[in-house]
């Protein structure tokens, strides 16, 4: 059977609570999945041809290379063209608005154009979620929140960011870096780095820091010339690619990154057939004594994966430890878990 997401555009004149609530509302497979075989530019991919309902030897997926993106001198043309809403009191580029700009198949990778075409939010080795902002990336903004987790002076990694808003965070909580990976480069150009500029910028709204946002008034639609506060940005990079290859890139850069303090990611555990990848990956950036913090929902119908299933492989792989640090029981049932090197704990 095929398996194919519903894909769904915001209204333009949504609200914060409206997006909210959309996004919590939302039970589908979620935003950002990677490929298991980081060896090849093109190869059959087992989990993958299966759920297409092909056979291995017909379907093939091309992935993309990892690389850089860095942030333009002049942060104001990261907004152009660009409408804003505001979500758990994030700035949040509106898909819609890019969606008008990037019409007809000629811009870059065509990822909005070719998945409105599909009708779907999953095109494997194409396109892999990330313009949208799923309902467990507020799961795990929430347990940050209650749990009171500190950043400050930690380096941070947004695994399969996509809208960035768990980085974004982490950068309000004064993080020392916060690299922000997504699959699609479009993703990163198009949603993550213009949603940082605009959670970074003073613009009369009182959204530079932490402790302003008791007096965050709503955003202008159409945001003016930004004036960006570089000491933020200057703590961020910003990645494209499969995981297993900007994990490579990382590590071997001219710029080369140190292990990661907390790595945050939601929603990156519906396909088994990715699990590999992303524990490698987990086991290759992390510090000996970080923690990874996952959301994700009980199950993915369509694709199969979900917590139990990935528990699974943690505990038979033998390097982490996993936990579950929040549960909810809205709709289908939700979690958000810790996860450690064995020998740290």
């Amino acid at each position: 059977m095929a398996f194919r997401f519903n894909f769904a555009i915001e209204d333009n004149e949504s609200t914060e609570s409206d997006a909210h609530s959309e996004a919590n509302l939302q039970l589908n497979p979620p935003k950002h999945e990677q490929t298991a075989d980081a060896a090849a530019a093109c190869s059959p991919q087992p989990g993958t041809a299966k759920h297409a309902g092909k056979d291995l030897s017909e379907k093939k997926l091309c992935f993309p290379a990892a690389r850089e993106h860095h942030v333009p001198e002049d942060v104001s043309k990261v907004l152009e063209n660009k409408v804003l809403d505001t979500v758990s009191d994030l700035r949040y580029v509106k898909v819609s608005a890019v969606e008008m700009t990037r019409r007809g198949g000629t811009h870059g990778e065509d990822i909005v154009w070719k998945s409105i075409s599909a009708h779907s939010d999953l095109i494997p080795g194409v396109y892999e979620g990330g313009l949208k902002i799923w309902e467990c990336t507020f799961d795990l903004l929430e347990y940050l929140a209650e749990a009171g987790l500190q950043f400050a002076n930690k380096a941070v990694l947004d695994l399969g960011c996509g809208a960035g808003l768990l980085g974004i965070a982490a950068l309000r909580g004064k993080a020392a870096q916060v690299h922000f990976q997504d699959y699609n480069s479009t993703v990163i150009d198009e949603i993550t780095l213009p949603n940082v500029v605009a959670n970074c910028v003073n613009d009369g709204n009182g959204t530079g820091g932490a402790d302003e946002r008791k007096i965050v008034k709503p955003p202008s639609k159409k945001p003016r010339k930004a004036e960006c506060l570089p000491d933020a940005l200057s703590r961020c990079r910003f990645f494209s690619g499969e995981w297993s290859e900007v994990s490579r890139l990382l590590l071997s850069s001219s710029e080369p990154c140190s292990k990661y303090d907390v790595i945050l990611t939601s929603e990156t555990i519906y396909n088994p057939d990715y699990y590999g990848a992303l524990h490698d990956t987990l086991s290759q950036l992390l510090d000996k004594n970080g923690r990874v913090y996952l959301a994700s929902k009980v199950h993915y119908f369509g694709v199969g994966g979900g917590v139990y299933l990935f528990e699974k492989l943690v505990e038979e792989r033998k390097v982490f430890t996993i936990s579950t640090v929040k549960e909810t029981d809205q709709g289908l049932k939700r979690f958000v878990m810790e996860m450690a090197f064995k020998d740290s704990c």
